[in-house]
């Protein structure tokens, strides 16, 4: 049975959700901007976990039962952020992860491999680029010339939906998926239009990219060819910064979580790198 708990963390309340034994190699999923963690399809989890993972998902602040910020104005930065993806490790005792981040959860991740190197297993990048300032340009849900009525579900659900589908690729889940998983967003959402903007609009910390060179764990990047907010070079200039980064394109997929179609690629390759050796320091 599939829990939420909710974690005290950073002076704040975090929801976190966990799948499989505490015993096995932690891995942190980290959702891109505005993104809960009911993105991170439960069956996706499940396989993860099977794979011999503690596998980790929780919700932002400001997304789903996190605690939320007034719309427009977030006090905080994306170095917090970071801050709280290693404050859910710290509130469930583990020490080390693999760290699997999805665009601005990219940046994140690789923030986190540069600043706290200690607490890295390995990296994997997806969907993600050098520059976390470029995470400003994800456009919001629904139509950018009439945004949804975010306290209004039917408007809201239709516009997370239509972003998916402007953002992926052939494989992207149908309507009534995304529709189904829209409406799970919403329901579990204190405050939509918190949630879809104010990741957009906090402060950046110190750029990383100039210390992209010094990350010293096994680093995998995933990016699908057809993504339409980073397209594929932004993919192969992280991977030429990073130490012996590896890139994996995913043919036909977009700006988005993996769909279903490149599962078993993609659950392979992040499941291969706990067998990567870390770079030496």
């Amino acid at each position: 049975m599939l829990t939420e708990t909710m974690m005290p963390v950073n002076g704040i309340e975090l929801c976190v959700e966990t799948f499989g034994e505490p015993g096995d190699p932690a891995l942190l999923l980290i959702a891109g901007a505005t993104g809960s963690m009911d993105w991170w399809d439960d069956e996706f989890c499940r396989r993860l976990a099977a794979g011999g993972r503690f596998v980790v998902r929780y919700d932002h602040r400001d997304t789903g039962r996190s605690t939320s910020f007034p719309a427009g104005a977030p006090p905080y930065s994306d170095v917090d952020l970071a801050h709280d993806a290693l404050g859910v490790l710290d509130a469930l005792g583990v020490h080390r992860a693999h760290l699997v981040g999805l665009s601005m959860g990219g940046g994140l991740a690789q923030r986190i491999a540069i600043e706290r190197p200690h607490r890295v297993l390995s990296l994997t990048l997806m969907s993600t680029s050098t520059d976390p300032p470029a995470y400003a340009v994800t456009p919001p849900a629904g139509d950018p010339g009439e945004p949804p009525e975010w306290s209004d579900r039917r408007s809201a659900v239709a516009g997370i939906a239509a972003a998916a589908r402007r953002l992926g690729g052939p494989f992207t889940a149908d309507d009534p998926h995304l529709r189904r998983l829209a409406e799970r967003v919403f329901d579990r959402t204190h405050d939509m239009a918190a949630a879809q903007t104010n990741h957009l609009l906090c402060a950046g910390g110190p750029p990383t990219r100039d210390r992209l060179c010094g990350i010293t764990a096994p680093t995998l990047i995933l990016h699908g060819t057809l993504d339409p907010l980073f397209p594929p070079a932004h993919a192969r200039a992280l991977c030429a910064e990073i130490p012996g980064a590896r890139l994996v394109l995913l043919e036909g997929v977009g700006h988005e979580v993996p769909p279903a179609a490149v599962w078993a690629q993609v659950i392979g390759e992040i499941l291969g790198q706990a067998g990567r050796r870390t770079q030496p320091a």
